[in-house]
């Protein structure tokens, strides 16, 4: 597994390198194997240590962030989130990952079929608008996201607010 760290506004020290990169290679190999590229960002907030990992493997993003006093708990915190990102949509992802990724979860409990009820289709007219315009009609409407038309570019794309209370876009990319 290749893997990236990052630290903002403070040093990484190298036994913090070497514990992330144990346990990266421990707990997620099995999922992985060795394309997996993994990114950790690494940051202090107040006496608290944040991070942030994302994993890409075959076109899939797993994300997970977690903060704790400790740097290390606070990564093996980020794995476990990934592995239950992981078991949870164990059937829709199993495969996109390695062949032999569930063989040590064989003899555990099955996991309850996640049963996804569609309980309305919507379809509504989208209207260009520039981004400002699109944030004030989410908001006006009292959404936590709002798809329309760019003006701009004529593709579709999302804005939608973040938990901390900035706003952020998608966009696609074609490839």
């Amino acid at each position: 597994m290749k893997m990236t760290i990052t630290a903002r506004k403070m040093q990484i020290p190298q036994k913090f390198t070497d514990y992330a990169e144990s346990r990266l290679n421990t707990r997620l190999n099995k999922f992985f194997g060795d394309e997996a590229d993994a990114k950790i960002i690494m940051s202090a907030h107040k006496n608290l240590i944040i991070i942030e990992l994302t994993v890409t493997y075959n076109n899939i993003i797993y994300r997970a962030e977690q903060s704790a006093v400790d740097k290390e708990d606070a990564l093996d915190a980020s794995i476990d989130k990934i592995i239950r990102q992981i078991r949870k949509n164990k059937t829709r992802i199993e495969k996109k990952l390695k062949a032999s990724a569930f063989q040590d979860y064989l003899d555990e409990q099955p996991l309850a079929k996640a049963d996804h009820e569609i309980i309305r289709h919507k379809k509504f007219v989208m209207h260009p608008m520039d981004l400002d315009e699109a944030i004030l009609q989410m908001d006006l409407l009292g959404h936590a996201f709002f798809m329309f038309t760019n003006a701009n570019t004529g593709e579709v794309n999302v804005v939608y607010k973040r938990a901390d209370g900035k706003y952020a876009v998608l966009e696609p990319i074609y490839e």
